[in-house]
C-alpha cells in the first residue's frame, strides 16, 4: 500500500492524526453497508472531487475488503454519472498502478 497521505501529521499534530483515523474507523466500520461498499462510495467521491491519492488508496483498501476490479469499476461509472467525465481521468491516474 502506498504511503498514507496524512503520515506527515505524525509529525506535525498527531491529535489531528488520531481524530482523524477515529472518524474513519466509525465511517468505514460495517454497519448496515459493508466496509466494502462504503470505502467504494468514498472513493467515487474522490474521483468525482479530482483526488487521485484518494481514489488510490480507497480502491487498494476496498480491494483488502473484498471489493472487486468490476465493483470498482461499476462504483466509478456512478461517480461519472452523476459527475462528469473528469472523474473518469482522475481514476484512470489513481488506478493505472493496481490495474495497469
Amino acid at each position: 500500500m502506498t504511503e498514507h497521505p496524512l503520515k506527515i501529521y505524525e509529525k506535525l499534530d498527531p491529535k489531528l492524526l488520531k481524530h482523524l483515523e477515529n472518524s474513519s474507523e466509525f465511517v468505514f466500520s460495517d454497519g448496515a453497508l459493508p466496509r466494502k461498499f462504503k470505502l467504494l462510495i468514498g472513493m467515487a467521491f474522490d474521483a468525482s472531487y479530482g483526488t487521485v491519492l484518494g481514489v488510490k488508496s480507497l480502491a487498494q483498501q476496498a480491494m483488502e475488503a473484498g471489493a472487486t476490479k468490476e465493483e470498482i469499476t461499476e462504483a466509478l461509472r456512478v461517480a461519472q454519472y452523476l459527475s462528469g467525465v473528469g472523474c473518469v481521468y482522475t481514476a484512470a491516474q489513481a488506478l493505472k498502478e493496481l490495474f495497469g
